[in-house]
């Protein structure tokens, strides 16, 4: 097996620790064979809007700099990938286009806001009603539409604000599921909220009846560790654990990305 993680973030989204080498000194510790940043994309929003939750356009120069420095220092280490987690907002989808013509070899959906941050909730916020939850997970489904994205991260993350795992909610994952088998893509079985539930903190995601209500249609599962301080590459319990999780729903593991763009 080829231990892989392509979900990791640095400190210019505001809300990691951690210097970029530091990430990957952990995951050479860790035993991983590949490893992909994936920092919250910036974005050049037209209001002007500033975000606190991601890179700003000014960061991403540096951003690109730092992976391929990186990736050239321990070339005969481990394998290295520079990315980004992205919403799909269809009003900046030029963006998308020029920043991976500027050397993002890939693109996970990380759908935390609808349409674009400027002007809407964090779907934590809007997912508390039935409406919002349909909402997101036919916004997956578009975004998965375009070819854009490799994987869908965790792709539960509507279930944040939700107290159970209801019809609409069974609903919504059969939407984002469907999406993902029609796009070949697979979702993300994420570490981050792994964390969270084992340490007492639930996020709400990875949620179990989510995953068992899939398991068997013919989705793939990606493992993603979602590290925002270098300690989580090194955890592998956690990574065992989604392991063991994943295999006990016979879930096909997917361990490495082709990235590939299969634009229309």
């Amino acid at each position: 097996m080829r231990k892989a993680n392509y979900h990791t973030h640095t400190t210019r989204c505001h809300h990691a620790v951690g210097a970029d080498e530091a990430y990957v000194l952990a995951a050479l510790d860790a035993g991983f064979n590949v490893l992909g940043f994936s920092d919250h994309t910036p974005w050049p929003f037209r209001s002007g809007f500033v975000s606190n939750i991601r890179m700003g356009m000014e960061d991403l120069p540096d951003y690109i700099t730092s992976v391929q420095s990186l990736r050239a220092k321990y070339a005969d280490r481990i394998e290295m990938h520079m990315g980004l987690e992205v919403e799909y907002f269809p009003r900046y989808r030029d963006h998308l286009l020029r920043m991976r013509d500027a050397g993002m070899e890939y693109y996970i959906l990380g759908e935390h806001y609808l349409e674009s941050e400027e002007d809407h909730p964090y779907v934590g916020q809007s997912c508390a009603t039935d409406d919002g939850v349909l909402r997101y997970a036919e916004a997956v489904a578009e975004a998965l539409q375009t070819g854009l994205f490799c994987y869908v991260a965790h792709p539960d993350l509507y279930m944040r604000p939700r107290p159970v795992f209801d019809k609409v909610c069974e609903q919504a994952a059969d939407i984002i599921a469907q999406a993902a088998r029609e796009a070949d893509v697979p979702l993300e079985y994420n570490l981050l909220g792994l964390d969270s539930q084992l340490t007492g903190h639930d996020r709400g995601y990875p949620c179990a009846d989510f995953w068992s209500h899939l398991a068997g249609k013919g989705n793939r599962a990606i493992i993603g560790v979602d590290a925002h301080d270098p300690a989580m590459l090194k955890d592998t319990n956690l990574w065992n654990e989604a392991t063991k999780r994943l295999t006990e729903l016979h879930y096909p593991i997917q361990e490495t990305l082709p990235l590939s763009y299969k634009e229309e």
